[in-house]
């Protein structure tokens, strides 16, 4: 399994480097709605609204990004790749989709 962690650790770099640059593009759009912006009260509202969705985003981006970081750290364990709760193999199809999943796909229902 040598070729699949190399693989597998190219993909885990790659998707924390996308989701640093979400977490970027989400700290931005979730600066303060500030109140003497010329803009109509329906207006302000929405960009309130908006405003808590992209800091939901940015939670699980963060969340993401620790759970890509910890996966890191544990690609060369004996136990990577085995399901916590069931301690079976995840495929490595989900390891290359997910691969903060810690968690076969069974299990994660």
């Amino acid at each position: 399994m040598a070729i699949d962690r190399i693989e597998i650790r190219a993909t885990i770099e790659k998707e924390i480097s996308k989701t640093e640059k979400h977490i970027a593009e989400y700290k931005e759009l979730t600066r303060p709605v500030e109140p003497e912006n010329a803009i109509g009260r329906i207006s302000r509202m929405d960009a309130i609204n908006n405003k808590s969705v992209t800091e939901a985003a940015l939670r699980k981006a963060k969340e993401k990004l620790e759970k890509l970081r910890f996966a890191l750290t544990k690609i060369n364990d004996d136990d990577f790749g085995l399901c916590s709760k069931c301690k079976q193999a995840i495929p490595l199809g989900r390891i290359l989709i997910m691969p903060q999943s810690r968690t076969c796909v069974k299990c994660t229902k």
